[in-house]
């Protein structure tokens, strides 16, 4: 399947996370960025270097300045369970807008065509690093990344695009 490119629809797809309560619930990409300008962006996995240390506080230090640019949400997904996403989301004590979503089954990262197979580094089928801009459930932007690199999905890319 061809990866998610400028222009296209993104798909519907339900993702998970934990409540107030640590309840696993469900959500829809469709029910989160319908009518909104979004951004979502995918890491290979939590807690893994580049993700927590660079790709994750990118998004967090500058969510004020993308809300003031008219982004209503920012949405972090990875192939992860949501107890993992949630013990994650922990570790970002300053974080106040980033959603950070589970795709335990990969079945999102599939429908946008940005699976990577890392099962050689015993990881097994992850997300490729990637943000995405989408206005009214149209991609706008689509920064993905090749291999293990971390260039042009960064926080301060979205906002040269904005």
């Amino acid at each position: 399947m061809a990866p998610i490119a400028v222009g296209d629809v993104i798909p519907d797809g339900t993702l998970s996370f934990l409540d107030d309560q640590n309840k696993p619930q469900s959500v829809t990409i469709h029910s989160l960025a319908a009518g909104k300008k979004v951004i979502i962006f995918g890491v290979p996995g939590a807690f893994t270097p580049t993700c927590s240390l660079k790709h994750v506080p990118g998004f967090i230090e500058r969510a004020e300045e993308l809300k003031t640019k008219g982004v209503d949400e920012i949405i972090c997904i990875s192939v992860n369970d949501p107890f993992v996403m949630n013990s994650w989301a922990k570790t970002f004590p300053e974080n106040k807008h980033v959603k950070f979503l589970a795709d335990g089954a990969a079945k999102y990262t599939n429908a946008l065509g940005l699976e990577l197979d890392l099962t050689d580094k015993g990881l097994g089928i992850r997300s490729k690093r990637f943000a995405l801009l989408v206005e009214d459930l149209k991609v706008k932007v689509a920064n993905v990344e090749s291999g293990g690199e971390f260039t042009i999905s960064s926080a301060e890319e979205i906002i040269k695009a904005l």
